[in-house]
């Protein structure tokens, strides 16, 4: 992968990419939207543990399809209040090193139940595994 961070425009606000170029000849996962919600639907209070089973989902479907945290080229996450980006990002910026990938960070109004505090979604990026004819 190929990180993107143009000297012309003003560096990233925190750890993440403004681009991430994915060359030919690699597979594209779109991970859809991970909640902090456990396999026996325990859901934490606190957004840092909400945040890392999101992650930990997200990881889920990655393995699923031969990938892991490293390959992820861009991260979308919603939040429902501003005084959880510092938890949020906490998490965020201990799973990932540099070159980060590239990222959103929107605050919206709400998930479908109140409880949720942070949803993340992502794209991640590998090099595509030969068949064996």
């Amino acid at each position: 992968m190929k990180h993107h961070t143009p000297t012309n425009l003003r560096a990233p606000f925190a750890r993440y990419s403004h681009g991430v170029e994915v060359p030919p000849g690699h597979r594209l996962v779109f991970c859809s939207g991970q909640l902090g919600i456990a396999l026996d639907d325990t859901i934490p209070e606190d957004v840092e543990a909400q945040t890392e089973l999101c992650f930990a989902n997200v990881a889920a479907v990655l393995a699923a399809a031969g990938m892991g945290l490293g390959d992820i080229v861009r991260i979308n996450t919603y939040v429902t209040d501003r005084a959880y980006l510092p938890g949020y990002m906490k998490v965020r910026d201990r799973l990932f090193s540099e070159p980060a990938p590239a990222s959103t960070l929107m605050i919206v109004s709400g998930f479908a139940r109140e409880i949720f505090k942070v949803e993340i979604e992502v794209i991640a990026a590998a090099e595509a595994k030969e068949e064996n004819s």
